[in-house]
């Protein structure tokens, strides 16, 4: 009896741990595939500044998560998917861009080269805060022949402010007493806010992405 007690809560303490570690991995699987399969560019809730917050956040709710694991995994996960999205650029050049998504998708990428022509260096930093820029400007960047180490660097910058502050700013809000209700509203509005924006992104653009398959002569 006593080992199959002692089994059971060996058991136990392995399954809390696998599903800590399920949740490290998911945000930062979600993070990286955000830039670097494009995936933030139809369903940007689930990738953006959101995930962060709400990711801080459970973090302060639950036991076992360790905030600086998940903040700075989320930081390597964004540094990595930005790198990514560089190479692609670089490697592929302007006719990767063209293949992505419709009308709508190509607009957004018309507004991240002027915004990275405008800003250079700067632009990989706040394109983080971004959405449409978080998923292109790394491709234009690579696009662009930026240098790897100026791209690096900026890369790393955005990647410090954004993966790993937006994650530490939610769990703190969450560990304040005075604070924790009201950063669970805000959370919970952000949240449903970008939920119905990212599906009536994702909405638009396969109905633009239809529309033009429609129109092409065959």
């Amino acid at each position: 009896m006593l080992r199959t007690a002692a089994l059971d809560t060996q058991l136990t303490d392995l399954l809390a741990h696998v599903g800590i570690v399920l949740f490290y991995l998911v945000v930062w699987g979600l993070v990286f595939a955000g830039t670097a399969l494009f995936v933030g560019a139809f369903i940007p809730f689930i990738t953006g500044d959101s995930l962060l917050f709400a990711s801080g956040l459970i973090a302060a709710a639950a036991s076992g998560i360790n905030i600086w694991v998940l903040a700075i995994g989320t930081g390597i996960a964004a540094f990595a998917g930005d790198q990514v999205g560089f190479w692609l650029g670089r490697k592929y050049g302007r006719p990767y861009l063209d293949r992505r998504g419709g009308p709508k998708t190509r607009k957004a990428i018309a507004r991240t080269e002027w915004f990275y022509t405008t800003f250079g260096w700067w632009s990989v930093v706040i394109a983080r805060f971004v959405p449409w820029g978080r998923v292109f400007v790394p491709v234009i960047a690579g696009v662009g022949r930026m240098g790897y180490l100026r791209f690096s660097s900026a890369n790393l910058v955005g990647a410090l402010c954004w993966g790993v502050g937006l994650t530490v700013i939610g769990y703190f809000a969450a560990s304040v007493p005075g604070v924790k209700t009201a950063a669970y509203v805000i959370a919970g509005v952000v949240i449903a806010a970008s939920v119905v924006a990212g599906i009536r992104a994702w909405r638009a653009d396969r109905a633009s992405r239809s529309q033009t398959a429609a129109a092409e002569p065959r």
